[in-house]
């Protein structure tokens, strides 16, 4: 009877027929009462092996069929997940995490992997290790905000600061992964600054390639797909201007061409550049202070504002936006959920 049951109601209908108040094994049971101790004591114990028999046969039986209804059913069932109970209020992803994500996309297709550390930074790995001489102004108190010096330490260590580049990611990184190694960076810093273009804290992303034989050629050719993929300009012209980064030797910031004709601004083939980004060849005394020979070792970095790159690109005018929570402005510069980024390209 139990393995004829195709059904969960033939299944109950089989489980009171044996085993309910009027079951046949509770109508046996009850005829227990009539019997002489030893026959009570032989009968009632196979009665209750038969009862437990059956009661896991049911079981068994029971199992299997849920599981089969269960199957049925979610070959059957579709639930559009992507339907919002509330049109009207779909959310919206923020313009600074598409930007993210579509950082991590094409330097993911380049082969960088994303390293990340923590906000709260030591003066050694925020300074000392990046080739910050004492006394440098970016050290001062109007610039970083420092907080209290653990009271049971000395020196570099007990200065801890809220870190003001993500470098100091990549000094872990190097320290702790070794190298050869090839990573992007990407978290919020802080800064002690706040007008239409700057703000206490905001995104950076930083990239390093430190192994041997790199050259200048690999950080230009890097930079100049990766601008061309994030802007969507197949033509667009780059160019790199000598500068001075303490942590980088040589360094240059990196320009594309841009128009302002009729006073707006449109990326591409143009008579102005505009500055995206700073970089150069990793400082010898960086790969040194990591543990690493720079004799043997070479390397290129480079960094960006998040929200600079995002400005530039989605038309975004004032930095200080992004963190005012304003839903309005959020439904008008946010993205669709599913609107991701094309892993080839960056785009979307």
């Amino acid at each position: 009877m139990v393995e004829a049951a195709n059904d969960l109601d033939s299944i109950e209908a089989v489980r009171v027929s044996a085993l309910g108040k009027k079951g046949k094994i509770t109508a046996l049971m009850k005829t227990l009462g009539g019997m002489d101790p030893e026959e009570r004591k032989t009968t009632g114990a196979a009665l209750n092996l038969l009862k437990d028999e059956i009661a896991a046969l049911i079981a068994s039986q029971e199992y299997a069929l849920k599981k089969q209804a269960l199957e049925q059913r979610l070959a059957t069932e579709t639930i559009d997940v992507s339907l919002s109970a509330r049109p009207e209020k779909q959310g919206k992803i923020h313009p600074i995490s598409q930007t993210m994500e579509e950082l991590t996309t094409i330097f993911g297709s380049m082969g960088f992997i994303v390293s990340e550390g923590p906000d709260i930074e030591d003066d050694w790995h925020n300074f000392t290790a990046l080739n910050f001489p004492p006394g440098h102004p970016a050290r001062e108190m109007h610039d970083t905000f420092y907080l209290p010096d653990d009271p049971d330490e000395t020196g570099e260590a007990a200065k801890k600061l809220l870190r003001t580049h993500t470098s100091t990611v990549q000094i872990r990184a190097m320290v702790e992964q070794g190298v050869p190694i090839k990573t992007i960076v990407m978290g919020r810093t802080y800064r002690s600054d706040y007008d239409i273009t700057h703000t206490p804290m905001f995104h950076q992303c930083e990239g390093l390639v430190i192994d041997k034989d790199i050259h200048m050629g690999h950080l230009k050719g890097c930079l100049q797909d990766f601008a061309k993929a994030y802007f969507e300009v197949d033509d667009l012209p780059v160019q790199f201007r000598p500068s001075f980064f303490p942590f980088t030797e040589p360094s240059a910031e990196v320009d594309i061409g841009c128009s302002r004709k009729d006073g707006g601004l449109k990326i591409g083939a143009g008579e102005d550049w505009l500055e995206i980004l700073g970089c150069g060849m990793v400082h010898p005394n960086v790969i040194k202070n990591c543990g690493y020979d720079p004799e043997e070792y070479q390397g290129f970095a480079f960094g960006m504002g998040v929200e600079r790159i995002t400005m530039l690109k989605y038309g975004i005018p004032d930095l200080r936006t992004f963190f005012e929570s304003d839903i309005r402005w959020l439904q008008h510069y946010g993205f669709d959920p599913l609107d991701r980024p094309n892993r080839a390209t960056g785009t979307k």
